[in-house]
């Protein structure tokens, strides 16, 4: 046992910390909506992303901006979880007559989902879906900027090791909170068609000591400015632990990857 437990710890490691040597130029924000140094962020601007792996995340709320059947926008209950291309790995464009694309720093989020009452298992067959505002700060379906887009939501299933990827954008930062990702945790595909059935709402962010570089790129003036001028937290987000602080490699011309383990009382 403790054998294949290094073994699986050893595979993981190189899953979860490959650089981006293998992630490929992404044309939606690549190389010209960056123009700041192409330096690789340093060990000491990342997170240990081992650190209490199998201690159980946080709760939170879901925020204002969720889109999964749980709240109202102009009198209507928005709900993308059951519109056909919701389950997709690259959220950067709209779907189901939605045309807005995502643009800014290419981001691929890759998470492991474990059970942290069965000595820190892979949970298969699970479903994550995540959400997060564009670089200029805006949530698709919310803002009356983008009326009938969705970009920036998708859903996907873990794999045999519980792991699943999203190519993504950075978000920006929002005045008073840091920048995050939303995500819940579903037991199924089929269930995860509501918000009602999840069973773990959280959100991850990523280490702070990186984020000047990351907005020091073109088109994330506003949040490089929000960053120096902390406030008051958003509705739902509440200061990241280190459980829900991602472990983050790149530069801002080829990408960053930013990897996570979750676990969760499967």
């Amino acid at each position: 046992m403790m054998d294949h437990r290094q073994t699986e710890r050893r595979r993981l490691l190189r899953w979860l910390l490959v650089g981006t040597a293998t992630l490929p130029l992404i044309s939606c924000g690549g190389a010209s909506d960056a123009t700041a140094t192409t330096t690789t962020l340093a060990a000491a601007d990342v997170a240990e992303p081992l650190a209490g792996a199998c201690a159980v995340i946080q709760e939170e709320m879901a925020g204002p901006y969720p889109a999964d059947g749980t709240n109202t926008y102009s009198g209507s209950i928005i709900n993308v979880l059951n519109q056909p291309g919701i389950v997709r790995s690259d959220i950067r464009s709209s779907f189901n007559g939605g045309t807005a694309v995502a643009t800014g720093a290419p981001l691929s989020i890759r998470l492991q989902l474990l059970n942290a009452g069965a000595g820190c298992a892979s949970l298969a067959g699970y479903a994550i879906y995540i959400w997060h505002c564009d670089r200029d700060g805006r949530y698709s379906l919310y803002s009356s900027t983008l009326a009938g887009q969705n970009y920036l939501r998708g859903l996907q299933e873990t794999d045999a090791d519980g792991m699943l990827a999203f190519t993504s954008i950075f978000p920006g930062c929002q005045p008073g909170t840091m920048p995050h990702v939303h995500l819940e945790i579903y037991p199924s595909l089929v269930q995860a068609a509501s918000g009602s059935n999840r069973l773990k709402t959280t959100h991850f962010s990523f280490p702070k000591a990186a984020l000047h570089q990351i907005y020091a790129a073109s088109g994330y003036e506003a949040s490089l400015a929000n960053l120096a001028r902390p406030g008051e937290t958003s509705p739902g987000i509440g200061p990241a632990s280190s459980l829900q602080t991602t472990h983050l490699t790149g530069n801002p011309v080829d990408g960053y990857v930013a990897t996570l383990r979750i676990a969760i009382n499967g």
